[in-house]
């Protein structure tokens, strides 16, 4: 029996070798076959977990919240670093030079990603500014949404800070941020489905470890990362309340 993997997708496109390595190196390990599975979008990823079709992933808060609870997964361990947090982007020639400066009409261009939507929606609350007032466009890719927000094609644009720093210096160079979210206590996390509980423990001694090795810490690395962390289930479920809070 082979196991579904799979990764949030918003991390920037150039670490998809990357997370390919990462699997291999994961079935290694724990000398079991794993299965990357990448998908386009949310919406795609998703309908995967819906069907039954991921095992073990690297998710983004709000998938989190809807694996733990609604599904039965356990949350193994999380990244090192800086909490996911987001940003709201405007191009470098926007009259805009913070959120009180946007005006009713504003365009949106965002990802299918509900977490940062609705971090980002709050966000704009300072301007008066909610879904009556706005135009929101879902893009697929958050270099998709760079690239509306550099075309003029909208005003600002939603997306988690690591995606914003993956972006080529180019890029970051025509664009300017408005504001930076600071609510510290939301991650990404690895979680596992029912048929890997009794795997547990090995999860997290190879993921503790990973960082022991050369090898582990250069792909860690190009992760963008230097360790993985243990997290505690009381931490999961504040974290999901935070998220529940926010999407209410």
């Amino acid at each position: 029996m082979s196991f579904n993997f799979t990764v949030s997708p918003s991390f920037p496109a150039e670490r998809i070798s990357d997370w390919y390595i990462f699997n291999t190196w994961l079935q290694r390990s724990l000398s079991i076959p794993i299965h990357l599975e990448l998908h386009d979008g949310f919406d795609a990823q998703r309908a995967a977990i819906e069907a039954g079709q991921v095992d073990l992933i690297h998710a983004n808060p709000f998938d989190a919240s809807l694996l733990v609870r609604e599904k039965g997964f356990r949350a193994i361990a999380q990244p090192d670093g800086a909490p996911d947090e987001m940003v709201v982007v405007t191009a470098l020639s926007h009259p805009a030079q913070a959120i009180g400066d946007l005006q009713p009409g504003t365009r949106i261009a965002c990802a299918n990603d509900p977490c940062v939507n609705t971090i980002g929606r709050i966000l704009l609350e300072p301007a008066n500014l909610n879904a009556d007032n706005t135009l929101e466009q879902q893009r697929s890719t958050y270099i998709q949404v760079a690239k509306d927000v550099l075309r003029g094609q909208v005003d600002v644009g939603f997306m988690p800070v690591g995606a914003y720093r993956g972006l080529s210096s180019i890029v970051r160079r025509e664009l300017k941020v408005l504001v930076t979210s600071d609510i510290q206590v939301i991650h990404h996390v690895f979680l596992i489905g029912r048929d890997l509980h009794s795997r547990a423990d090995d999860f997290v001694r190879i993921l503790l470890s990973m960082h022991e090795t050369e090898k582990g810490q250069d792909l860690l690395s190009a992760l963008g990362a230097t360790r993985w962390q243990p997290i505690q289930q009381e931490d999961v479920e504040f974290m999901i309340d935070i998220i529940s809070t926010l999407t209410q």
